[in-house]
């Protein structure tokens, strides 16, 4: 127990963990990507200055060195669009040329650039004699999407972990299940050999044969209940057999040994329906499906079990008028463990899931339910061809 707390608390430490070093990189990534975006925004001001000064030196044919022109000529990554105080465009640079020969599309990208940085203002003697625009350049782009690639991977990672969690979890409870199975089936065996021998005994004495008859029936009984526990415990064999037979026997037997309070029903259609099952466990299925009704009914109430087809879908459904089940609980009732009971263990539900979906490939669910009303559980298999 203790051990189990500990291995809860390291889990919750690595994901608290792996939480703050996951926000430290987001938040050092945006630091960094401000960081670029200032330095980007500095060097387009530096450009701005050559701008002016180049405009200087035009105007009073003074030469002020090369330093201008090297300032201008040295941005080869930052789009850039270049206006002058009429609004007609002077001049761009690191935009595709055969794109910029349309006006509108010039335009478009102003519009764009003045969303993502604030215009930078390029003034003469205190007037505004042009405006340069400037986008982002293909590495701050590219600087964006890092971020969400992190956050994309970390989520992939996780989702690995979990299902190999969930895979590794269902694996040992599967051979927990195996190994529970085959050691119940092994311990029922003794007994019912011995009950087996004193039943021949007491044939041979003078007892009343409607009791030795009784008897038999729950010596075959147990011989059923240690099948379906062997069978459990590893991979069994489905043969074709009529579904509607199998439940009806089911169903039959549980009827003659409930209270006179319910009342039964079953309904199904003409003919046979061929599926491939497992006898003893379908059986079992049903009877864990009529017991639960019975249970949520509290022995008092109508249970009715219906079999329909559709095509090559055949659909199994238990009704009852019971306390019903809350839609939260819909998928959990059949979860090992989970009881609302105050006895019990929990493992007919999940048992019957197990054995319907795992060994014969259907499904099962709540198909509905009512509080104070009752529920449906409905079974979905495949006739066999």
């Amino acid at each position: 127990m203790i051990f189990t707390e500990y291995k809860n608390t390291f889990r919750w430490v690595m994901i608290a963990a792996s939480f703050i070093i996951v926000s430290l990189i987001l938040w050092k990534t945006y630091e960094f990507f401000q960081h670029f975006k200032e330095e980007e925004r500095v060097k387009m001001e530096n450009w701005s200055f050559a701008q002016t000064d180049l405009q200087k030196m035009n105007n009073l044919n003074v030469d002020m060195g090369n330093l201008p022109l090297k300032v201008i000529t040295s941005n080869t990554t930052t789009p850039m669009i270049l206006v002058d105080s009429d609004g007609n465009i002077s001049s761009y640079n690191n935009i595709d040329d055969t794109k910029a020969v349309d006006s509108t599309y010039l335009k478009n990208l102003i519009l764009k650039f003045e969303k993502e940085n604030t215009p930078i203002e390029v003034k003469q003697d205190g007037e505004i004699i042009s405006t340069i625009y400037y986008g982002n350049s293909p590495l701050l782009n590219k600087l964006v999407y890092y971020p969400f690639a992190l956050i994309l991977i970390v989520v992939l990672f996780g989702a690995v972990i979990f299902f190999f969690y969930r895979s590794n979890k269902n694996a040992t409870q599967n051979k927990l299940w195996s190994g529970m199975a085959k050691e119940t089936a092994h311990q029922i065996g003794t007994p019912l050999s011995s009950l087996i021998g004193w039943t021949e005994i007491l044939k041979s004495e003078e007892v009343n044969p409607e009791y030795i008859v009784e008897i038999e029936k729950d010596v075959d009984r147990l011989k059923t209940i240690t099948e379906r526990f062997s069978k459990i415990g590893s991979i069994p064999t489905l043969e074709v057999a009529d579904i509607i037979k199998e439940t009806i026997d089911a169903y039959d037997y549980l009827k003659s040994r409930s209270s006179k309070l319910i009342d039964f029903e079953i309904i199904t259609p003409s003919g046979d329906i061929p599926v491939k099952l497992n006898k003893q466990l379908y059986s079992w299925v049903i009877e864990n499906l009529v017991k639960n009704a019975i249970d949520a009914m509290k022995g008092r109430g109508r249970l009715t079990v219906e079999i329909s087809q559709l095509e090559n879908n055949v659909k199994v459904s238990v009704t009852d008028t019971g306390k019903g089940i809350p839609k939260n609980e819909f998928k959990k009732i059949f979860e090992p463990g989970f009881t609302s009971k105050k006895r019990g263990w929990g493992l007919g539900l999940s048992l019957t899931k197990r054995i319907i979906e795992d060994f014969h490939n259907g499904q099962i669910k709540v198909l509905q339910s009512e509080l104070n009303k009752g529920t449906t559980i409905q079974i979905a298999l495949t006739r066999a061809v």
